[in-house]
């Protein structure tokens, strides 16, 4: 039967910019169009069993053939299946291990209902193994913690599904309800909505032709009221889709028009090109929605957005529930939209219904459960209910010890609403108290056993407990004996703990008790003692007898002539360490000039004044080639202007032993090399008015040639590059870092996210360009320091594992969104990764799955990441201060390296600076001498220096 609704779907099919398939969507289109065929179908034979008799016995024929082939075919199988093989004991033990299994996944599912893994693998192995009656079991089980989302595809099976029983009483009013609650669940959705529009038309369009033969032998009472209103309910469908901004709604338009026999109404046609309009303001969100990739959660954000400026709730439902299909576990936009429900809508149903959704996708979002106790209090939920969800929610599995904290007292002040204080006794009161008592105990058993910690290390929970007892219940006794419990927590050193007694006892207690608080703050407060010392003068000044005024006095310049002292003590300490620290500085400064002085004079032999006349000629033209180590950069770049990451320049000219030493190399060629004239290296002064569209580039090879023309392909894919400027030394040798200058500002930021490309073997590092000089605490990291629950550090990887090996092994336990494995800065592996997952529920799932694994024969550890605070380096000025330790540095023999080692050059040769240098500007591997260590040479005397000639 050619319907309507079928040729639209074929048109669907065909035309790559109608609904969702216009974006390379199209096995999603065919299966719409497809769904909608059968659909068509079924609404057909529906319709028409309603002709009579002859309709049923063709059917039944058709029916008979094929019920006789799909019970041959059925035959045919069970004889295949029923003839047993040989090899059936080789499945034997691994059917035994997958039994296994499933109990031991049956057991963590008792435990922790809420493992979303362990369900998904049990409903795996229990459909392999055919265990049908489980797997119903399972899939129900999971079903009622983690719901599914509903969408256009399920209100079209399940409108196809109602059709079937269109011949039962009032089947027909049962059908036009169902697809009634589609349009209003999905039916404005702009892309998908169409389907089920169709298909309610193609309904009530096949009812029409149904009855359309019968008309014209109907009185016209009788037409007017079956065929002629089942007419006007097809055109009611007509006109209230084509009000409705929706893809393709000139082919529907169209269609309404050769379908009617009577022209548009001015009305409709209003209407429609209104609802155009509106289609054309929401196609950019459309489009990039189509255009962007799962979960697509920034184009929704921007989505809702746009619609709340708009204020039509229908709109804003639908796009909230559109968002939530790609990101149910997005526990922000739970709680966004429930809050938008909450404020504005404020319906009952619909308010629990989404936060019973909300909680049930993320049971491990302290926030969600909040919201959801305080709704099911603001609509009047039976209290019964109210507390099952509270256990629902302690049972949630919370990340963080803080979690539990907050759904307790979320649910201690729902229970002290409930209390009408009025009495001095009831059952809601006596409720609210032993809540309070497990609380205490649940925090100290559960969450401290679990986390190692106090999730209230303030005891926010106590203290309410003992307000509330002080200031509704006028029972001080009670809150005295809170209090008492609070302080001996590791309280009582805080100045603000006792101040809030303090305040409890001034408003509902009395003097007395007053007094004595103060008292014991001004014994016990470490902090601010002086505070609580002030705070008791002034009661006792206002309230107190001279007695009192006298032991206050006393008691108060005790305790700050004690506090004094300890801090003069402290203050000492801490003195006589920097000058011990400023000693130990001077005498390795005298020291190193000792050994200094001793060096150059062993170095002196019986052609003294050749050799002086030698090292003086070489070592002075050597002092103008060699640029110092703390010399400015070169080419006029100022030192503030260069990046925090700048490379170590001695580490490639040989101070630290990495490269041949000076001394490696004969004079001969010492000499050839110091004359060799310099490279004239144009010095181009940098421009601070540029920063903005500067980056700074460093960590690149030494051995690099030509850097402009290597680098300039690299940066010109971000933007047009004005100058690579890249900074040479003195010889004219490339010193691994430059300035890239680009014509726009946004190409410079581009260009930012080349950092760590690897170049020439070598982590490449790009940062902003910045004025030391001007922003002193300027510091350049890319990757957050704080808790971050959806990431995972990992340590103690081996060396050799990829980014793909352990992306392997992670996709296990969710979905990876990014892994980076941490490099030194020759980008070297150094055993460390951090995994970043789609939402928190995975990662903490890995966690527990991960940590202790064994990777090529590394045990590693897993953890949520939540890195320390990076540490501000120290500055220069305070090192060499009195307080700041001064690293000892090492000395190096004659090769670079230790000094155990001999040397073969001989003793004429060696140059008496050569050593020092290296002592003064090398590296420390072990403490100095020290001036008592030292020993000098014996002084020679002319006539020692005329022997040593005569033996020649």
């Amino acid at each position: 039967m050619a319907t309507a609704a079928a040729a639209s779907a074929a048109e669907l099919e065909a035309d790559p910019k109608a609904g969702p398939e216009a974006e390379g969507e199209e096995d999603e289109a065919k299966a719409d169009g497809a769904r909608r065929k059968v659909f068509t179908r079924a609404v057909a034979t529906a319709t028409y069993k309603s002709m009579g008799p002859a309709w049923d016995q063709h059917q039944q024929r058709e029916e008979g053939v094929s019920e006789s082939d799909e019970d041959e075919e059925f035959a045919m199988a069970s004889s295949a299946e029923s003839s047993p093989g040989d090899d059936e004991w080789e499945y034997d033990e691994e059917e035994e291990k997958t039994q296994l299994e499933i109990e031991r996944l049956e057991e963590q599912l008792s435990i922790n209902v809420y493992d979303y893994n362990c369900h998904l693998d049990l409903i795996r192995l229990l459909r392999l193994e055919g265990e049908l009656t489980k797997l119903r079991g399972a899939r129900q089980k999971m079903s009622e913690i983690f719901p599914l989302t509903e969408g256009p595809n399920i209100w079209l099976e399940y409108g196809q599904y109602s059709v079937g029983g269109i011949g039962q009483k009032g089947g027909l009013e049962k059908v036009r309800s169902v697809f009634e609650r589609a349009l209003s669940s999905v039916g404005l959705h702009m892309t998908k909505g169409l389907a089920i529009w169709e298909a309610y038309r193609e309904f009530e369009n096949a009812i029409v032709e149904a009855a359309r033969p019968m008309a014209g032998f109907l009185s016209p009472f009788d037409r007017e009221q079956t065929f002629d209103s089942q007419l006007e309910k097809v055109h009611s469908l007509f006109r209230r889709q084509l009000a409705i901004p929706l893809y393709d709604m000139e082919a529907t338009f169209a269609e309404y028009e050769e379908w009617s026999e009577d022209p548009v109404p001015e009305s409709v046609i209003q209407s429609y090109h209104k609802a155009l309009q509106q289609l054309e303001k929401y196609k950019p969100y459309e489009e990039a929605l189509l255009e962007a990739e799962t979960p697509r959660l920034a184009e929704y954000q921007a989505y809702i957005d746009f619609e709340m400026k708009i204020g039509d709730p229908a709109r804003i439902q639908l796009i909230f529930e559109r968002a939530l299909v790609e990101n149910c576990l997005v526990p922000d936009l739970w709680i966004r939209y429930s809050q938008y429900l909450d404020r504005q809508l404020k319906v009952k149903d619909l308010v629990l219904s989404v936060h019973s959704r909300a909680v049930r996708n993320c049971p491990w979002t302290v926030a969600l459960w909040s919201r959801y106790l305080l709704a099911l209090e603001r609509h009047g939920v039976d209290h019964q209910v109210i507390s099952v969800t509270f256990e629902k929610a302690l049972s949630a599995g919370f990340i963080q010890a803080t979690d539990y904290v907050e759904i307790w007292q979320a649910y201690l002040d729902y229970l002290r609403r409930r209390v009408d204080f009025k009495q001095d006794s009831s059952k809601e009161l006596e409720e609210l108290r032993s809540a309070f008592a497990r609380a205490l105990e649940y925090l100290q058993q559960e969450v401290e056993e679990r986390f190692n910690e106090s999730g209230d290390p303030s005891c926010m929970i106590m203290q309410n407990w003992a307000r509330i007892e002080a200031r509704l219940c006028n029972n001080m006794q009670k809150a005295r004996e809170l209090w008492d419990s609070i302080m001996t927590k590791g309280n009582a050193k805080y100045a603000n703990m006792w101040l809030e007694y303090y305040s409890l006892e001034r408003a509902h207690g009395d003097t007395q008790h007053c007094r004595k608080a103060l008292h014991r703050a001004v014994q016990c407060t470490s902090d601010y003692p002086e505070h609580v010392c002030e705070v008791l003068l002034t009661m006792e000044r206002t309230e107190g007898t001279l007695e009192d005024w006298d032991i206050a006095v006393q008691k108060t310049e005790t305790r700050l002539a004690r506090v004094n002292e300890q801090r003069i003590k402290a203050a000492e300490k801490e003195a006589t360490l920097a000058q011990q620290e400023e000693e130990k500085a001077e005498l390795r400064k005298k020291a190193r000039a000792e050994k200094k002085a001793q060096r150059k004079k062993k170095t002196r032999g019986a052609d003294k004044r050749k050799a002086d006349e030698d090292n003086e000629n070489e070592w002075g033209d050597e002092d103008e080639e060699r640029p110092s180590k703390r010399r400015k950069l070169e080419n006029s770049v100022p030192a503030a202007a260069e990046a925090p990451e700048a490379p170590d320049l001695a580490a490639e000219t040989g101070l630290f032993g990495k490269s041949a030493s000076a001394d490696d190399t004969p004079a001969s060629k010492q000499k050839e090399r110091a004359a060799a004239p310099k490279k004239d290296v144009p010095k181009v002064p940098h421009d601070s008015s540029k920063d903005s569209v500067t980056v700074f580039v460093s960590n690149l090879p030494y051995s690099m040639a030509e850097p402009d023309e290597k680098l300039r392909p690299l940066f010109e894919a971000c933007g047009e590059v004005a100058e690579v400027r890249p900074i040479f030394s003195n010889r004219g040798d490339f010193r691994g870092y430059c300035y890239v200058e680009f014509k726009e500002e946004q190409a410079a930021l581009q260009a930012l996210r080349l950092d760590r490309r690897d170049v020439g073997g070598r982590p490449m590092f790009v940062s902003p360009c910045v004025d030391k000089s001007k922003n002193p605490d300027f510091k350049v990291f890319r990757y957050s320091t704080a808790l971050e629950k959806h990431k995972l550090f990992i340590s103690g990887l081996p060396f050799s594992c990829t980014k793909e090996e352990l992306e392997e092994i992670c996709q296990a336990h969710g979905t990876v969104k990014d892994i980076r494995l941490v490099t030194n800065r020759a980008g070297k592996p150094k055993g460390l990764a951090y995994v970043e997952y789609e939402n928190e529920s995975q990662a903490s799932q890995a966690v527990m799955k991960m940590d202790g694994m064994t990777i090529k024969e590394n045990v590693i550890k897993v953890a949520i990441s939540n890195p320390p605070q990076r540490k501000v380096p120290e500055k220069p000025e305070a090192r060499k201060g009195p307080g700041g330790p001064t690293a000892p540095r090492q000395t190096y023999g004659a090769r670079g390296k230790g000094r155990t080692q001999l040397s073969m050059l001989p003793r004429a040769l060696h140059r008496p600076s050569a050593t020092g240098a290296q002592a003064e500007n090398g590296p420390a591997s072990k403490p100095a001498a020290t001036a008592s260590e030292v020993t000098e040479a014996p002084k020679m005397s002319n006539a020692d220096f005329a022997k040593l000639l005569l033996r020649k």
